[in-house]
């Protein structure tokens, strides 16, 4: 991955990031302003009081707020902002919420994905489109292989389904009528298990424990024992940037689907909030409360093999496990003790992570 070249190319960019106050939207958004992009960000709202989005609003070129399963006022967006690229991150992405509210999960991912792909259709403007799945988009037989890219789709809970759902969307679309003399060129990016400061939502180990250990109390594991490819935030974030770059100068990785997961050792969840532990407090550690909820299935294994990104797009993780641990304590120790202080250190996480990749790719 020549790390500089991509870097370079969102310069003066007009990028459009659906989904752009939640976690991982709020945090690619930071990455492209930093990069000299011009943002435009587009969501339906934004809930949550200590959202990462609540520090960093003032960087967006422009932005809106409206519900991108309504098919006109998609199209009327993506006609008038005209953008280059395209990152579709807008999802309900919350595996229990969705055993919960089934019917609005598939609504809304799939539908959102329909009516940005359509209005792509209809307006054919040359703009590169990375829409954003999960690794969840498998069908999960529990292997310790991890899944490559020609796997089986189709996850039993609704969330996985929805995901599944819109990945045969995306591929009939792209076969039907951008795979020949379209402006428009689109990829699949699936990466999961991503973690880091600024995640406040509901019912996921890292906000969950911050909070926990911020009031004193134990920590609630559902799953102590399930591994998981844990990695951080500013990993696949990278990977969907050179996979959008990476269009521009491939047109033979068009309609393409990539894996963007570690290469590391898979840790389970116990190991991952003990190592987090001693980080928080190396005087006192609180103790870890481990409960059984299974009201809800969740699998106990999950894995991508990355091979692809690395051999076609020269993709892969730069952070170990430690360094990783290391940016989200920082991350959330920085949040309750000088939240005024939120956007800066969120800009010198990606700043190093940055300047890693530059050594990294010194090292090729």
């Amino acid at each position: 991955m020549n790390i500089n070249k991509t870097l370079k190319f969102y310069k003066n960019k007009y990028v459009l990031v659906t989904g752009h106050t939640g976690f991982k939207g709020s945090w690619l958004s930071l990455v492209l302003y930093q990069l000299g992009a011009n943002v435009i960000g587009v969501s339906k709202s934004t809930l949550q009081v200590n959202s990462h989005y609540n520090f960093i609003k003032n960087i967006f070129h422009k932005e809106y707020f409206f519900d991108l399963t309504n098919k006109s006022k998609t199209l009327k967006l993506i006609n008038k902002s005209k953008p280059d690229l395209i990152f579709n991150l807008a999802a309900q992405s919350l595996v229990i919420k969705s055993y919960q509210e089934p019917y609005q999960t598939f609504f809304d991912n799939y539908l959102i994905t329909l009516n940005i792909i359509e209005s792509l259709r209809v307006i054919n403007k040359k703009i590169n489109a990375v829409f954003i799945t999960s690794d969840k988009s498998y069908k999960n037989i529990n292997t310790i292989r991890p899944y490559k890219e020609d796997d089986i789709l189709g996850g039993d809970d609704p969330y996985s389904g929805s995901k599944g759902a819109i990945e045969m969307l995306i591929n009939s679309y792209f076969k039907s009528y951008f795979n020949k003399k379209s402006n428009i060129r689109l990829a699949v990016a699936r990466a999961g298990n991503v973690i880091g400061g600024g995640d406040w939502s509901e019912n996921r180990i890292i906000p969950d424990t911050f909070r926990s250990w911020y009031k004193n109390k134990k920590i609630g594991l559902r799953n102590p024992n399930a591994t998981r490819p844990w990695q951080h935030v500013l990993e696949p974030l990278f990977g969907y940037l050179v996979l959008g770059h990476n269009l521009s100068l491939n047109k033979q990785i068009n309609g393409e689907a990539y894996n963007f997961g570690p290469t590391t050792k898979h840790r389970s969840v116990l190991d991952l909030i003990s190592n987090l532990n001693k980080l928080w407090d190396k005087d006192k550690l609180l103790f870890i409360n481990i409960k059984t909820l299974n009201s809800y299935k969740e699998a106990n294994l999950l894995a991508l093999n990355s091979n692809k990104a690395k051999r076609q797009l020269d993709w892969s993780c730069s952070l170990n496990f430690k360094e990783t641990l290391k940016l989200i304590n920082e991350w959330y120790l920085e949040f309750y003790s000088n939240k005024n202080n939120i956007l800066n250190m969120s800009k010198k996480q990606i700043s190093f992570f940055i300047e890693k990749l530059k050594i990294e790719n010194k090292k090729i």
